[in-house]
This record gives C-alpha cells, structure tokens and sequence, in this order.
C-alpha cells in the first residue's frame, strides 16, 4: 500500500526530497510502503492513510493517552512520533490484538468489567494496559514498585501499581476503577505470560 503526502512549497512545486521520504512500516503484521510527508505522525498515517481509526486524536500533545499504540512492543502516542523515524518498525493498534475472532484477554476483560463508557479512550487504554503487561514482566519498576524488588524481577501488579502505570490514560467518563479490575483480572490469570511475549501473531508486546 502506498501512500503520499507532497503539500506544495511557496512556489506552488512539489519535492519528494526535501518534503518526503520513502519508508515501511509493520502495520499489525503486515508491511505498508509509504512516501510521507516529513511533518506526517503516525497517528494521522494509521487513520487517514491505512484507515485504522481505533487510535484516537484526543489532545494531540500526548497528554490524554487516547492515540497509544505498540512500537516494537512498547507503548507510545502516536500522535507525538514522526512517521518517518519509525522506518522498519512493528507498530500494533487496538485492530490488531485480536487473533482472527478470538479477542485479546484484556479485550475480553474490557467487556467483562464494562471498563468503559463512551468508548472514545478505550482503544488507547486497551494498548496500554497491553504494555503495562509486558514491562511489568520485564521488571520495570514504577514509581510505586516497593525499593526492595529485586532488579528485573516481574513486578506483581497490584491496584497501586495499575493506577501508576496507567496513569497516562485519561478517562473523561471515569471508569478508572472497572479499568484497574481488567487489567487485574487478566495478570492474575494463568496464562496471561503467554500475551505479555509476543501476542497473537506475534503482534502483541513483543518484548
């Protein structure tokens, strides 16, 4: 697939050297060629150029978590990373936890506890808690992990530590206490290890 953004300079010309670059991106498992516009993100590339529109603008400063995707496994707003400096990279939306009709246990877990509302941040919520998962079981600590755990450890995830690492999610509707029981529910649940090393496909939070 191949898209391209070329605004015009000053002079009304186009220049796909100094305005644009060709690159690829793992999109959900699958390579997209694209020649962007230096200035594009990858939250505007995944909604208006792959039509993926779970990552949601909500801000646009990175501050309300709405637009969080994987990259290479971790989680970032996408609508803070340039689209060309992530050439080569594996990026994962809400669209592609699921493997075939089988939902992500922290989907499942969503509808479950009815941890939403209105909806609007629950993709970004969803793929952070995602996250959350895999640097919990890589031992990164958070600012709530208690000093003695042991370096690189897993870190259990109690409700402090949900509330911490998920804090960069805002909720307007306020369902932060249903979003820490799903996202607890599904670390407590034996093979949840399984999610937190690859995902469906491979895709999920490839460490």
């Amino acid at each position: 697939m191949e898209s391209t953004h070329q605004p015009a300079d000053a002079g009304g010309s186009r220049s796909v050297s100094d305005q644009c670059s060709e690159l690829v991106l793992y999109v959900n498992g699958k390579p997209h060629t694209l020649t962007l516009d230096h200035r594009a993100t990858v939250l505007d590339v995944l909604r208006e150029d792959l039509g993926l529109t779970g990552a949601k603008k909500g801000c646009d400063h990175g501050q309300c978590g709405a637009c969080t995707v994987l990259v290479d496994g971790r989680r970032a707003n996408s609508c803070l990373l340039l689209a060309v400096a992530q050439d080569g990279r594996r990026i994962t939306t809400v669209e592609g936890l699921a493997e075939g009709e089988r939902l992500h246990p922290l989907q499942e877990a969503f509808l479950e506890r009815d941890a939403l509302q209105c909806g609007y941040c629950t993709p970004g919520q969803i793929c952070s808690a995602v996250g959350v998962l895999a640097e919990a079981a890589d031992g990164f600590p958070s600012h709530v992990t208690p000093p003695g755990t042991g370096s690189g450890a897993p870190v259990e995830l109690t409700d402090d530590e949900i509330r911490e690492r998920m804090s960069g999610n805002l909720c307007r509707c306020g369902a932060y206490p249903r979003i820490v029981e799903a996202v607890g529910d599904v670390s407590a649940r034996a093979g949840a290890a399984s999610w937190t090393s690859g995902g469906p496909a491979g895709q999920g939070v490839a460490s």
